[in-house]
């Protein structure tokens, strides 16, 4: 009776050792998640201020679904860039362009055009476009 009952209890510890390892594991994971989601909150809303000045001030990106040089300058702004003044030029399903990004004079990808009429192409970095504008960067 002396045996089944060191079985059980060294099984007991082999189980219980095993529970622990995952909850720390666990644990670790949840921890980094945090940390992760965080991170990417505090990032994404840092340039919210600075985007939103641009829009105040009749700033005006002008780019094309597939244009890689477009999503870069998009990145730059991370989720803040949904407060930019964004006109999409591409026509899905066409190589023409929107009427509007003809008028406007955007041949190159991205093109900001600002409020006295002057405009930039290609990517820009945001300590350019906060020059430009006076908008401030965080």
């Amino acid at each position: 009776m002396a045996k089944k009952s060191k079985k059980r209890s060294s099984k007991q510890l082999g189980k219980s050792k095993q529970m622990t390892t995952i909850v720390v594991a666990s644990l670790i994971v949840i921890a980094f998640a945090g940390v992760y989601y965080f991170a990417r909150v505090r990032g994404a809303t840092r340039y919210d201020a600075f985007a939103n000045c641009l829009t105040e001030k009749q700033v005006k990106m002008y780019g094309l679904y597939w244009c890689t040089h477009c999503a870069e300058q998009k990145e730059l702004f991370g989720a803040s860039f949904k407060y930019v003044t964004y006109i999409e030029c591409g026509i899905k399903g066409s190589k023409d362009e929107e009427p509007i990004c003809k008028e406007a004079g955007a041949k190159n990808f991205p093109t900001w055009q600002f409020p006295d009429g002057s405009k930039k192409e290609g990517t820009q970095p945001l300590q350019t476009l906060s020059e430009q504008t006076g908008c401030s960067l965080p």
